[in-house]
């Protein structure tokens, strides 16, 4: 299959609301030569990560909008305008190519539309993005709803945070303690020729100067490290884990929170890891085979307690909630298709949903780590505010945390070129059983 028609099909399905480019990518990859992979996942997550600058672009140049029912011609437009702004594909490999896919489409009626809107592009699309670079929109390449949000929350940063979803993330291991300091494994690294330094807040995380292939690194298959952001690595210290716990690590998967806790504390009595998807617990069973570490995996709704807590108190609890995941946009450039202003108090109310319900479950003297992806203090301190505030043997502890900036609750790291994700951060420690 031609590169540019399987980029195409993965972003439709995208665009037509059925699918992220997690799910809908993989079977369009195995459709395409392997030599080809890269560029189909180039040209579909580049496409994403511009699109709604590129879909105002595209608005410029149409007559008229596309039909729902063309979604698929939409996004091979969308993916012949990143082509020809964003990557080194000569213009007319990038038009030529892409309008020949209209017959794979069995569309044979676009083939002139495609050819005319993206000639127009190459003769007047770099005037008229300047024309139209006083539009946020357009000059940040966010979704409006997601840029007026960060513009509101956060009036100094939102710009960078805009250029920091925008770019490339880099790619970032954590070393697992059981078989090495970081230190020896970043000299192993040294001795395969692979530059890479220290993290700066997380005591497991090293920075890869480039991006590599994970069989190429060190005992990889061994389990002497992993590939995760630094952000979410600081949850495992943030646990505060001793011998002899029983830990519950809640909306677990794909698992790399789940195997840090084990390699942080091998003394640990359990751990209980629960996903809703059983589907996506098998991801985490991969993790922690390679790993050689062993959890209890239960895939059940979080807040359904009496269908999978045996009753057995939790010392520690870590609540990864589910989350817009507006602070790894880099890494997912398709939220900014996917998610809608509507969706964040509907996950907000999920989110003091799985609080309510876990809160039961921590013995008094535990303690709950609270962690999202976003970058919306509308998931993050006003939910654990709200919180609080209906659940008198509830408070905060201080976190011990250099990284992000200090929130009226919590602590809010904001994604950085070159550095973390976005994430948040809240611990709170039960002082009392909860009355009623």
């Amino acid at each position: 299959m031609n590169p540019r028609l399987a980029a195409a099909r993965a972003l439709a399905a995208v665009l037509s609301g059925k699918a992220s480019l997690n799910s809908s990518l993989p079977a369009q990859l195995d459709k395409v030569e392997e030599r080809d992979r890269g560029l189909v996942q180039d040209l579909a997550f580049g496409t994403a990560r511009w699109q709604p600058r590129l879909d105002l672009l595209a608005a410029q140049l149409l007559q008229k909008p596309f039909k729902a029912a063309d979604a698929d011609v939409q996004a091979l437009l969308l993916v012949g305008l990143y082509q020809l702004f964003y990557t080194r594909i000569p213009a007319h490999a990038a038009i030529g190519e892409t309008v020949g896919c209209a017959d794979k489409l069995k569309k044979p009626w676009a083939k002139g539309l495609l050819n005319a809107v993206l000639r127009r592009a190459q003769r007047e699309g770099e005037a008229l993005l300047a024309d139209m670079e006083r539009d946020p929109v357009v000059r940040t390449a966010h979704p409006r709803w997601l840029q007026k949000a960060l513009k509101a929350f956060w009036p100094q940063q939102w710009e960078a945070i805009c250029a920091a979803n925008n770019a490339h993330p880099p790619m970032i291991l954590r070393v697992n303690r059981r078989h090495h300091s970081r230190d020896a494994y970043l000299a192993l690294l040294t001795e395969a020729g692979i530059s890479a330094s220290p993290c700066q807040y997380s005591r497991d995380g090293i920075l890869l100067a480039e991006a590599c292939d994970v069989r190429g690194l060190p005992g990889f298959a061994e389990g002497w490290v992993s590939v995760q952001d630094e952000a979410a690595q600081l949850a495992a210290d943030l646990m505060e884990l001793a011998p002899g716990q029983r830990v519950l690590d809640a909306c677990c998967a794909p698992g790399g929170k789940t195997c840090h806790l084990l390699e942080a504390e091998a003394g640990l009595a359990e751990v209980v890891a629960i996903d809703l998807e059983a589907k996506r617990l098998a991801r985490v069973r991969e993790n922690l085979d390679r790993l050689q570490l062993d959890a209890q995996l239960i895939a059940c709704d979080a807040r359904d307690t009496a269908s999978w807590w045996d009753g057995k108190p939790f010392q520690r609890i870590l609540l990864d909630a589910p989350c817009s995941a507006t602070g790894v946009i880099r890494r997912h450039p398709d939220i900014k298709l996917t998610r809608q202003a509507d969706d964040i108090p509907a996950l907000a109310a999920l989110q003091g949903e799985l609080l309510d319900a876990l809160w039961p479950t921590l013995e008094v003297g535990g303690m709950l780590v609270y962690a999202t992806c976003s970058s919306l203090p509308t998931e993050n301190a006003e939910v654990i505010e709200a919180f609080l505030a209906r659940t008198p043997g509830a408070r905060e502890l201080d976190l011990a945390l250099e990284a992000g900036l200090r929130q009226p609750h919590g602590r809010q790291l904001l994604a950085q070129e070159g550095g973390h994700d976005g994430f948040y951060y809240a611990k709170l420690i039960k002082i009392a059983a909860s009355r009623g």
